[in-house]
């Protein structure tokens, strides 16, 4: 007997990351004959959307579930004399179809003087609940109901847990699981197969009960131990002792699995075996022959296959995309794959780290160590930080890099760092702002040649009374349309300039407003070239402005590592971490919002306001050195690279400007460009005409001179022990900074945003950075500042 054709409709179920569709509920009803309950429970899944059947006997019931596999059996209790409703149940138990299926007891309504009976009899029958008798089609319903969303909806999770076990059963990678005791739960065929026990051996025993490999340190276990009891994850290699006696070494990842009562109650253990080690060596062939060759007759074509997974698996292209050949790529690299995908992918360096793995598998010996020392290298911290090599033999090299690259904590002979008091950093009065017609004649007739290379800002220092960033900012922002972007006036932006250039300290030699006016004027420089035109869109060029005009806003005049070292409060603050940098904008920031007559960003909405901020504020911690050859080198390997490869293809008949949107389309490239820019902007000194050149250097060196003057005084460590001003040689040490940071920096970025074409000027040649351009310019600077200095 079949149910009303009302339609049903089906759920979308969430278990973990898994999404599931929930089809229409079955329901079985088992009654000796039609009554009142019988039609309450039909009207009650008609309502619900449930397809219900009748059953009248035993045989029938049996019959239905096993063709049909209900998920709410709902079985006559209440009367004995027509069938036996705890046998019934039994039978339907007995079924391995039943295990995810909830059956429910009609029990006789209960008089109000007599005791209620205990449902334990019913459990041990089978049941899972029981419904006291009401004919209510409503009572009927809501207890169909509250079934679906608790009972049924648990086991139909369950149920696709199957679905995961199948996958774990299908796994290369070695699977075990184990309680918070360390009692092994389960295991999959990999995890048999490397360490030779079957699984009945296996389940249910304490890991200490296996025997121990003699080659892991005493106290490694401790250590995993107290670090996964902590609920943190543990990566490592360890040693395990097959049931052969073998020893086997294993790259191990094991995780914490929070479970009942909030606890961790499982530990997930992923197992892959080292290639280098020889019996893995032997193990990993034995698995693969009894994998892939089968019996003697398929030996041959076994052993091709193994080949060719050799030579395909290192193929990062083939592995990761999906062609129309994609089933026989599966088959020759399932064992690869199967690896790679049962990890859990966090970052693009595991997913090489992961494809590299896998092309050891199959490597011949020499390869596979080599590989190793590959991994090695990439599982280092400091993989864009170059090491000195000879050129630590060089002390103006080693000191501008130690100086410039590290927090600067180095350690005195009492081995202790010493601390200073903390710096006071005064901020100076504010000017009253000026009006819009009041730029002297002579500031304007030098600002009429502000989009030139040439622009000395060192002669609009002098007539601006030291404050050249409100009078070169006006122009700059409003050529690039800065106001009406923000959507504020040029009084307000004006205010804003005078603010932010009052919080830098012209007392400083190098790193006052001058310094910013001149990173600001570079930014624009680059800002005007068309390959920057089209990569970046308008607020990409108000962020940059924005980021050259605040990048070293109430700078100290001193290096991050003098304020570390110093203990200063900013240093503190910012947990050595890129003290500086971090200062600069969180000041512009707050200078910013503090008054509405300078908040420029008052008029713009929150969306537009927060990219914005982000990039700044990324722009100007680009500038922080220690991450120097991070950007320079994930700039040339996304935007050089690539770049030239489209360029000389001769497959490729797009233009160099389509080649460029290619690359610059996309936002981590466009991100990369612009801290490219700003880091370019910031330290493009040598890159001027030869008597700015001259200035910078000095105004440079003068700093780092007073710097190493008070870090003698105060018994601080001397970062930068060259920049002794009664030693030091200001040539050799400008040359060392070109030689280490400029020169790779600004091939990279001419190749990029090429502007020798419209830029070739004498003294502008490291602008062009063509070789012999830059090696001259580097002499002939340098030779001039020799005779000065002489």
């Amino acid at each position: 007997m079949n149910g009303p054709g009302r339609k049903a409709s089906t759920a979308e179920v969430q278990v973990g990351p898994m999404r599931l569709t929930q089809y229409p509920i079955q329901v079985l009803l088992i009654f000796a004959k039609e009554d009142n309950q019988s039609n309450g429970f039909w009207w009650a899944c008609d309502r619900a959307g449930y397809r219900c059947n009748v059953a009248w006997t035993l045989e029938s019931a049996l019959e239905c579930f096993l063709d049909k596999h209900q998920e709410i059996i709902v079985i006559d209790h209440r009367n004995s004399k027509y069938f036996d409703a705890e046998d019934i149940c039994r039978s339907i138990r007995a079924t391995a179809l039943s295990e995810h299926t909830v059956i429910l007891a009609v029990v006789p309504r209960t008089s109000a003087d007599q005791e209620e009976t205990s449902v334990l009899p019913l459990l041990d029958a089978g049941f899972d609940r029981q419904f006291m008798e009401n004919t209510s089609v409503t009572a009927c319903y809501n207890e169909l109901v509250q079934i679906e969303h608790g009972e049924v909806r648990s086991q139909f999770k369950l149920r696709a847990c199957n679905a995961v076990f199948t996958a774990l059963d299908h796994c290369q990678e070695a699977v075990e699981i184990t309680s918070e005791d360390h009692v092994i739960q389960y295991v999959n065929p990999a995890f048999e197969r490397m360490m030779g026990y079957c699984k009945g051996e296996l389940i249910g025993k304490e890991l200490t009960e296996l025997p121990k490999s003699d080659r892991n340190s005493a106290d490694l276990l401790d250590n995993i131990n107290t670090f996964i009891k902590k609920g943190k994850e543990w990566q490592g290699v360890y040693y395990a002792r097959r049931k052969s006696g073998d020893s086997i070494q294993q790259h191990v990842k094991i995780t914490p699995v929070v479970g009942q009562g909030g606890k961790i109650r499982h530990f997930v253990s992923l197992k892959r075996l080292h290639c280098t080690n020889e019996n893995n060596k032997q193990l990993y062939k034995s698995h693969r022959e009894d994998k892939y060759t089968g019996d003697n007759s398929q030996s041959e074509s076994g052993s091709y296959k193994c080949k060719n997974r050799r030579k395909d698996s290192v193929d990062v292209k083939s592995i990761t995309s999906q062609s129309s050949d994609a089933p026989s790529l599966q088959t020759r690299r399932y064992s690869s794959m199967a690896r790679i995908h049962s990890m859990t992918i966090e970052a693009p360096i595991t997913k090489v780290i992961n494809i590299i793995n896998a092309a050891q598998e199959n490597s011949p010996i020499t390869v596979a160590e080599a590989l190793d020392r590959v991994l090695e290298i990439l599982r280092t911290t400091e993989l864009y930080s170059p090491q000195l090599g000879t050129k630590d033999e060089d002390p103006h090299t080693s000191d501008l890099v130690g100086g410039l690259m590290n927090d600067g904590l180095r350690r005195l002979s009492g081995n202790e760092y010493v601390f200073s008091k903390n710096m006071n950093l005064s901020h100076t009065h504010l000017p009253v702002p000026n009006t819009i017609n009041d730029v002297p004649p002579c500031i304007a007739q030098l600002l009429d040649n502000e989009e030139s290379w040439d622009f000395n800002i060192f002669e609009l220092e002098a007539v601006t009374n030291k404050r050249p960033l409100v009078y070169l900012g006006l122009k700059v922002f409003a050529r690039f349309g800065v106001s009406e972007f923000l959507n504020c006036s040029e009084a307000t932006l004006r205010a804003w300039l005078q603010v932010i250039e009052a919080n830098y300290h012209s007392t400083n030699s190098y790193h006052n407003s001058t310094h910013a006016a001149d990173v600001l004027h570079a930014t624009a420089f680059f800002l005007g070239k068309e390959r920057v035109k089209g990569s970046l869109d308008h607020l990409d060029e108000v962020a940059a402005l924005i980021a050259a005009t605040i990048h070293d806003v109430d700078h100290p005049g001193r290096t991050n590592s003098f304020l570390c070292n110093a203990g200063s409060e900013l240093a503190v603050l910012y947990n050595d971490t890129a003290v500086l940098e971090s200062h600069h904008t969180a000041l512009a920031f707050q200078l910013t919002m503090k008054d509405s007559k300078y908040n420029i960003f008052k008029n713009i909405d929150r969306n537009r306001y927060r990219t914005l901020r982000q990039a700044i504020i990324d722009m100007v911690l680009a500038t922080e050195m220690t991450k120097h050859f991070e950007h320079v080198n994930k700039f040339v390997n996304s935007i050089n690279k690539p770049m030239a490869s489209e360029e000389t293809s001769p497959h490729s008949e797009s233009s160099d400007t389509e080649c460029t949107a290619n690359i610059k389309n996309f936002p981590d490239n466009q991100t990369l460009i612009k801290r490219m820019m700003i880091k370019c902007a910031d330290v493009a000194n040598p890159c001027r005409p030869l008597e700015l050149c001259i200035e910078w250097a000095g105004r440079i060196s003068e700093e780092y001179f007073a710097q190493t003057d008070e870090e003698k005084r105060q018994g601080l460590p001397v970062v930068m022990p060259v920049f002794d001003r009664n030693t030091c040689s200001i040539p050799k040490s400008q040359i060392s900074f070109i030689d280490y940071f400029i020169t790779d920096m600004f091939d990279a970025w001419d190749e990029a945003v090429p502007i020798y074409k419209q830029y070739s000027t004498g003294y502008c040649a490291i602008m062009t950075l063509k070789p012999v351009s830059l090696h001259t310019m580097k002499l002939h600077t340098y030779q001039a500042i020799y005779v000065e200095n002489e």
